[in-house]
C-alpha cells in the first residue's frame, strides 16, 4: 500500500526476489501506482465483459421434444381420418389406447410403482371415459365426414374449456378466459361457414363436444386422490386402459366390428397413432412439462391446428378456404389468451 490511503502499489508478479537482479534498472522493477478511482471502472469493465460470454446452445432434447409434440400430435388427426375410412371409429381408438396403456403400465411398474388398488381404478374410470371416449372417440366418429384440419382447429379449444370448467373445482374463470372462449366460439362459427366443417350436423356437434369432454376429464383429474404416488406413467396408463375398455364396450353396443379385409394403410395409420401419437409424443410432452416453462410445453395448443390444416391439405387434398384461415387465426388468438398471463405491473 502506498503512502496515501487512496493508492495501491503493485509490483510485477513475475519479478520475484530470485529475479531481482534481472529486473533491476528496468521498467519491470518500477512500481505501478493505481488510484482507487481507477479500480471501480476496471471492475465495471470486468463485469461488462463477463456479460458478453457466449451462451450455451439450446438443449437439443428440448428441440426434439417440441418437434415431436408439434409434428406428431398435429398429424394424428390426419392419421385418424385415414384409419376410420375402413375401421370402425370406436374400436380403432380402443385398440390404440389399450395397447399404449399396457406399455405405460409396464413401464410404471418397472420403475417401482405398485399395481393400483381397485378403488383407484374406479376413481379413474369416469375420467378415462371423459378423456378417451368423449375426447377422442367423438373425434373419431366425427371424422367420418369432418376434415382432419377442421377437427384439429375445433379441438384446439380444449385449453379454453379447461379454464371455464374450472368452476367444477371452485376456480372462477377470469375475464381473460371468458374473452378467449368467446373469441374461440366466433372462430367455430366462422369455420362452420366454410368447407372444413361441412360434415353431417351430428358430426359437427360431436366434434364441438369432444374438447369440452376432454377438458372436463382434465379438470377432474387435477384433484384425483390417488394412492399410487406421482409416477408420470401410471395415471396416464390407467386413464388409457379404462378409456380404451369403455371405447370397446360402446363400440360393441353400436355394432362395430373389425373388418378382416381392412387394408394395410388403415392398420399403418392405427400403428402410427399407437406408437407415435400415444407413446412417443406423450413421453416427449411429459419430459417438457418437467424441464421447460409451462408456456413452452403447452405451446402445441396453438401450433398444432395450423400444422394439422397444412397436413390435411398437403397429404389428403383437404380444401383450405378463407373461412378456415380466419377461424384458425381466431382460435389461435383465443388459445394464446387462455394460456398466457399478463405481466404484473412493476411495483414502485
Amino acid at each position: 500500500m502506498g503512502a496515501g490511503s487512496g493508492e495501491i502499489t503493485i509490483f510485477p508478479a513475475y519479478c520475484r526476489t530470485s529475479f531481482a537482479s534481472a529486473c533491476a534498472g528496468t521498467a519491470l522493477a518500477t512500481s505501478i501506482t493505481i488510484t482507487t478511482a481507477t479500480i471501480e471502472p476496471m471492475r465495471i469493465a470486468r463485469l461488462y465483459s463477463s456479460t458478453l460470454t457466449v451462451r450455451p446452445a439450446v438443449d437439443p432434447r428440448v428441440v426434439l421434444s417440441l418437434a415431436a409434440v408439434y409434428i406428431i400430435w398435429s398429424s394424428t388427426y390426419l392419421a385418424m381420418r385415414i384409419a376410420v375410412v375402413e375401421l370402425p371409429p370406436l374400436l380403432m381408438a380402443s385398440m390404440r389406447f389399450v395397447a399404449a396403456g399396457l406399455v405405460m403400465l409396464l413401464v410404471a411398474m418397472r420403475r417401482g410403482t405398485p399395481f393400483p388398488a381397485s378403488r383407484d381404478w374406479l376413481r379413474v374410470l369416469p375420467i378415462g371415459a371423459l378423456l378417451f371416449l368423449g375426447g377422442n372417440g367423438l373425434v373419431a366418429i366425427a371424422q367420418l365426414s369432418v376434415t382432419s384440419g377442421g377437427a384439429a382447429v375445433v379441438c384446439a379449444m380444449m385449453p379454453l374449456w379447461v379454464g371455464v370448467l374450472g368452476v367444477v373445482t371452485g376456480e372462477r374463470p377470469t375475464r381473460r378466459e371468458w374473452l378467449s372462449l368467446v373469441i374461440g366460439f366466433i372462430g367455430i362459427l366462422v369455420l362452420m361457414g366454410g368447407p372444413s366443417l361441412a360434415g353431417e350436423p351430428l358430426h359437427i356437434v360431436l366434434i364441438i363436444a369432444a374438447p369440452a369432454s376432454w377438458a372436463l376429464g382434465s379438470v377432474m383429474a387435477r384433484r384425483l386422490p390417488m394412492s399410487i404416488g406421482k409416477d408420470p406413467f401410471m395415471l396416464p396408463a390407467m386413464e388409457m386402459l379404462t378409456g380404451g375398455v369403455v371405447l370397446a364396450l360402446v363400440g360393441a353396443v353400436r355394432g362395430e366390428r373389425i373388418p378382416l379385409d381392412a387394408s394395410a394403410t388403415s392398420w399403418l395409420a392405427v400403428g402410427y397413432l399407437w406408437i407415435f401419437g400415444s407413446l412417443v409424443a406423450f413421453t416427449a410432452y411429459n419430459w417438457l412439462l418437467r424441464n421447460v416453462r409451462p408456456t413452452v410445453a403447452t405451446s402445441y395448443a396453438y401450433v398444432n391446428p395450423i400444422l394439422a390444416v397444412l397436413f390435411g391439405a398437403g397429404v389428403s387434398g383437404e380444401p383450405i378456404g378463407v373461412s378456415t384461415i380466419v377461424a384458425n387465426g381466431l382460435i389461435v388468438i383465443a388459445v394464446m389468451l387462455a394460456l398466457t398471463r399478463p405481466k404484473p405491473a412493476p411495483t414502485p
